[in-house]
């Protein structure tokens, strides 16, 4: 595949932005909670000049659309919505929980699974399971994302003994999830943030197949807000 593919993640405290060009990945990546506005578009203009690059040739834009922080994630789809427009190129929206299951399994080779929980304040996690496709070895949804109270959570067929554990929902709610899901995980990484380079995998297949949406399509998923608005279950 070729082309030139741009990727922003800024749902979380980590500000990472990702330039994949014929088959090279430059990424920049910094915690940085509170400079994620200003550090996007420095990320962004400096890949394109050790590229040699300008933005003009890009040719598509991935995003990790959440869930995240509300502000994280409306900085990223703000930044990209307006350079997609301005450019008139398509954008491709990826699950930010996606991107660090991805990461997990980027990680660890020997684990097929990742159970990825995301901190979402108010006692509750941003959860999402993943198994390893087989045959791309890219992180593929078990579960539908939610925001979840810890207790609450489920694996399905996944085994937490063959899974890696990512994301700040373990650092904080890591015991109630254990008891959740009847078991700990192989490896645990409570401190693991959404990485640029799991972005642009998992964009590139979808780049190569004509899987992207307008910049006015690109929406945020907060969960949260979507949650907040349905009757609780009884």
């Amino acid at each position: 595949m070729s082309g030139v593919l741009l990727a922003v993640e800024t749902a979380t405290e980590a500000c990472s932005v990702g330039l994949w060009v014929e088959g090279e990945t430059r990424v920049r990546h910094e915690v940085a909670p509170r400079e994620h506005a200003r550090l996007s578009g420095r990320f962004i203009e400096a890949l394109l000049a050790e590229s040699g690059l300008t933005a003009s040739a890009i040719d598509a834009i991935a995003v990790g659309r959440g869930p995240g922080s509300f502000t994280g994630v409306r900085i990223a789809i703000s930044l990209v919505q307006g350079l997609a427009l301005s450019l008139d190129r398509p954008v491709i929206p990826v699950s930010t929980l996606a991107v660090l299951g991805q990461g997990g399994l980027r990680r660890h080779e020997g684990v097929e699974a990742a159970l990825v929980a995301i901190d979402a304040r108010m006692g509750q996690v941003y959860w999402g399971a993943f198994a390893r496709d087989p045959d791309t070895g890219l992180a593929l949804a078990a579960t539908d994302e939610a925001v979840l109270d810890p207790a609450r959570v489920s694996a399905e067929a996944i085994r937490p003994q063959d899974a890696v554990a990512v994301g700040t929902g373990w650092g904080a709610h890591g015991a109630a999830l254990q008891v959740a899901l009847g078991s700990g995980c192989a490896i645990t990484e409570p401190e693991a943030l959404p990485h640029a380079e799991d972005l642009l995998a998992l964009a590139r297949p979808r780049f190569e197949a004509g899987d992207a949406v307008d910049a006015a399509e690109a929406l945020p998923v907060y969960l949260r807000d979507q949650v907040a608005s349905k009757p609780r279950p009884r």
